[in-house]
Formats: C-alpha cells, sequence, structure tokens
C-alpha cells in the first residue's frame, strides 16, 4: 500500500470547479490528450485545460460529433480513436508518435457504465475491455511520446467499491452483472494507475486515479429513469435531487487537480477525490471518497498489469 495514501488538504473541496483549481496554474506550451473530452466531464476537462492555456487534443470514436460539440473552444483538435478497438489505438498512437509531438498530460476519462453484456476484442467484457484495457494500450503505446515529467490521470470512481478484480472470472464467463462488471473496470483502472506510476518514475512521468464524484452526465445512457429513481437519484418528477450529485464543472475539478497541482510534486501512485488525495478505508459504510485496499494494492497492481500486457500483446516496459 502506498504510504503517501492520505489527504494533503489540497484547500479544494466537493464544490471547487475545474476553473477554480487551475485559477492560478498557467499551461501554456503544455498539450493534453483526453479521451471523450468532447462530452460530460471530459468536455468540462477540455474547456478548464484550453482555457488554462494548454494546447488540447481529444480523442473521440465519432470525430464529428465531437468537432461539433467542441465549435468555439480555442485550441482544441480532434482524433479518431475507438478504446473498444485495438488497431483503432494503435494506428492513433502511431500517427501521434510520429507527428514529433509530446503530450504534458494524459486524461484517461472515456468509459462506458452498466451497459447490457457486450464482448469486445478477443471475448474481452466490454467495460473491461474498453475502460481500462484500451486506456492501457493507448498510454503503453503513446510512452516514447509522453513528455519527461508528465503526468498520466485515469477516472476511477466510486464504483471501484462494488468489486475487486475477480481473478477467477475477469471476463464474466460465468454470469454478467453489469454493475459488478463496472466496479471492476474501475479498480482496474486505480490498479493501472498505480503500477504505471512505479514503471514511469524513472521518466519522471507521475500517474494519478482520480474519482470525480457522481454527476449526471451520458455515462448514464444506458440506465432508464425508473432505475435512478429507485438510487434515490431523482423524484417522480425526474428532478435530480441527491445532493450527492455535483455539476459537470465541479466534476472535472479533481480530474485538473490531479493533472497540476504543485502539492502532488514528487508523489503518485495515488487515489484523489474531492480535490485531494484519499483515504484508506475497507469499512462495511465507508465514505464515497475512500479508497479500498485492494484498489492501490502493489501486488495486484503488478498482476493486473501482467494479465492485460497477455490479452493485448503491448507493454512499454517488457
Amino acid at each position: 500500500m502506498n504510504s503517501e495514501q492520505f489527504p494533503v488538504n489540497s484547500g479544494f473541496g466537493f464544490k471547487s470547479t475545474a476553473d477554480e483549481v487551475l485559477a492560478d496554474i498557467n499551461l501554456q506550451g503544455k498539450l493534453a490528450i483526453v479521451t471523450g473530452g468532447h462530452s460530460g466531464l471530459g468536455l468540462e476537462t477540455t474547456k478548464a485545460l484550453s482555457s488554462a492555456g494548454a494546447q488540447v487534443l481529444v480523442l473521440a470514436r465519432n470525430s464529428e460529433a465531437a468537432r461539433e460539440a467542441l465549435a468555439g473552444i480555442k485550441n482544441v483538435q480532434v482524433e479518431q480513436l475507438d478504446l473498444a478497438d485495438i488497431q483503432s489505438i494503435r494506428w492513433f498512437a502511431q500517427r501521434f508518435t510520429l507527428s514529433n509531438q509530446t503530450a504534458d498530460i494524459i486524461i484517461c476519462n472515456a468509459a462506458v457504465m452498466a451497459n447490457p453484456e457486450t464482448r469486445i476484442g478477443n471475448g474481452w467484457e466490454s467495460q473491461f475491455g474498453t475502460n481500462h484495457l484500451g486506456h492501457y494500450a493507448l498510454v503503453n503505446l503513446l510512452w516514447p511520446a509522453i513528455a519527461p515529467g508528465a503526468r498520466v490521470v485515469s477516472l476511477s470512481s466510486m464504483g471501484h467499491h462494488f468489486s475487486p478484480i475477480r481473478w477467477d472470472d475477469v471476463q464474466f464467463n460465468k454470469g454478467y452483472d453489469k454493475w459488478l462488471a463496472y466496479g471492476q473496470s474501475k479498480t482496474a483502472i486505480a490498479l493501472f494507475a498505480k503500477q504505471l506510476d512505479i514503471f514511469a518514475q524513472a521518466k519522471g512521468v507521475r500517474s494519478f486515479a482520480v474519482h470525480p464524484g457522481k454527476i449526471y452526465t451520458p455515462l448514464q445512457r444506458h440506465m432508464d429513469m425508473t432505475e435512478m429513481q429507485a438510487l434515490g437519484w431523482f423524484d417522480d418528477k425526474e428532478v435530480l435531487i441527491d445532493p450527492a450529485f455535483k455539476t459537470p464543472p465541479q466534476g472535472a475539478a479533481t480530474t485538473v487537480w490531479a493533472a497540476t497541482s504543485p502539492l502532488l510534486v514528487n508523489k503518485g501512485g495515488l487515489y484523489c477525490a474531492n480535490c485531494d488525495v484519499s483515504y484508506v478505508d475497507d469499512g462495511d459504510e465507508l465514505q464515497e471518497t475512500a479508497v479500498r485496499s485492494y484498489a492501490i494494492d502493489a501486488e495486484q497492481a503488478k498482476r493486473l498489469w501482467d494479465l492485460s500486457a497477455k490479452l493485448t500483446g503491448i507493454n512499454a516496459f517488457a
């Protein structure tokens, strides 16, 4: 377990917005890559990074829709990328590395959540395959073009509380549960961030996982209103009533904080929430912002990395 996994008292919190976090940060001359940076939290992340002076390269499965959503935002370019398709990831990574550009910030933001059982790649469960393996492949293939001193921020979530890595049935071949699959994918993202940090430190690159908070975005597209009402998110008039929900600008705050905060210099492999480093809790009634120990466990992080390398045939650190 990482002995630095405890709050640093950042001065920001639940209500802080991405723009507030970046108010004193100058990103002129920096290039940020954001997957899914045209919708939901990704769009707010792109806006905030652009406002702080960064050049932002948005990777989107539907590049035409992304360009429409990003129209009018300065310093933004769009490239096509499908995280569910390893060949698509290879093509983008090859184009980028041949362009002689280097990335200073990578935000692994795009995700699917609670979708019906779907298989991608070589029979991979789609949430694990898209949310984790797609970003694993992307970062590894981009490794030669990631600048020394860069930060990689991967969006996990409190969803990791739902499930550790199911080592005996990672691909849900013995029966599918959409929430356990989502939870496993978010645990995988946190473990990826930890192991990447271990490998990447030699280059001065640091890696973080974040829980952005509960935010109503297109991520919930596979949930119907009845299900969300049963969870207490919406009332019978379909009005959002759960006070634990953040606005999208608040939801993007922890992402950009982890990507830029001077408080995190010489730190890494940490899980963050509410613009601070989270504390570890394995209790039965743990707080939303806590991280479970299995999601930052070094042994499981290395085991998952080895499995991911085997499944994808990709490993920048072999």
